[in-house]
């Protein structure tokens, strides 16, 4: 019998439905609401001096999603529903998309609403909304959840040789830290505006002991052996968000223009190696399911053996831990040779 758990809640930032309002249209007055209620060509703002809070979302093993505990926002073990993905236009042309997440009550009523940013939106601006997507939000957010490398990365094969990420084919064996040699299942890529949760990660070289940049999607995990607990987790082998790092020097956030991410999939969570660092490949569970081809994830079946991150649980830093400036290089310190 396949072991598994549910995977890691998610934090991610977001606007009160309340705090975003129709300056123009249909709507004139009204806050964002359900897709069925919203008219294209409605001009939308957020409130003077609203940032985001953050949202802890928790996926499910039957692929819907609720309130973790610690959510600063909505009622804690709450049913979210994703409602619709929604598309806006500045006055300057730009795009920028937001998912729509409702808060659903064991009764069934709709409670509070959210809007998760994909791009920046800013509070000095009036957006046009131009496109309502009921069909594709739960692929939306697996775009988000999905751990990616980025176009020039080097992996490291099985036999120890160094191949772009763009350059790799379905098959190769590539090294992995706990299996040895493992051949790639399948390959996904994506090409997306790099802002707001899709703005990647930038570890420069040396910042661990990389010798080039590691760019990567905000919420890929990498892994650090430490052979001094400098940061207090009390174990010597860690799990650590990229975005955790973020510290405006050698952790920085790349945004602007496109990027292009690839995604590596193994039969197995695994632990491989890119620009030197030790990082995971992509993880299925019921946030990334949908990013997959509809073909490859209906004959997956709902339980993939070995795509539990049991081998690696209980291994994530607790960001309190990380917050700090020089965390980066507590962390080069720990686990240098």
């Amino acid at each position: 019998m396949t072991r598994s758990r549910l995977p890691t809640a998610q934090n991610v930032p977001v606007y009160r439905a309340d705090d975003v309002i129709s300056t123009d249209g249909a709507n004139s007055g009204d806050c964002l609401s359900f897709a069925a209620e919203l008219h294209l060509d409605d001009v939308y703002k957020i409130r003077s001096g609203i940032t985001p809070d953050l949202l802890s979302l928790q996926p499910l093993q039957d692929g819907s999603f609720q309130l973790a505990d610690e959510t600063l926002v909505g009622t804690a073990g709450a049913r979210l529903h994703l409602d619709c993905t929604l598309t806006f236009m500045s006055p300057d042309g730009q795009i920028s998309e937001g998912l729509l997440l409702v808060d659903v009550s064991d009764d069934g009523n709709a409670g509070d609403m959210f809007l998760l940013p994909l791009s920046a939106f800013s509070t000095k601006t009036e957006y046009r909304l131009v496109g309502i997507d009921t069909l594709n939000p739960t692929q939306k957010y697996a775009q988000v959840a999905c751990v990616s490398f980025t176009r020039g990365t080097h992996i490291t094969l099985a036999t120890g040789a160094q191949c772009l990420i763009e350059n790799l084919s379905i098959g190769d064996k590539v090294l992995t830290r706990d299996d040895g040699a493992q051949a790639i299942r399948w390959i996904g890529q994506s090409t997306v505006r790099a802002v707001g949760e899709f703005a990647p990660i930038c570890v420069r070289a040396g910042t661990l002991n990389n010798i080039n940049d590691l760019i990567i999607s905000p919420d890929h995990r990498l892994f650090i052996y430490q052979r001094t607990d400098e940061v207090g987790a009390g174990r010597s082998e860690l799990l650590v968000k990229a975005r955790h790092l973020i510290n405006g020097d050698t952790v920085v956030v790349r945004d602007g223009g496109y990027v292009d991410y690839f995604q590596l999939l193994f039969d197995s969570h695994q632990i491989i190696y890119a620009e030197g660092i030790a990082a995971e490949s992509m993880l299925i569970d019921p946030r990334t399911k949908p990013v997959l081809p509809a073909d490859l994830a209906s004959a997956l079946g709902d339980v993939i053996p070995g795509h539990s991150d049991l081998p690696h649980a209980g291994l994530d830093v607790n960001e309190r831990l990380l917050n700090r400036p020089d965390a980066a290089e507590l962390l080069r310190k720990s686990s240098a040779r």
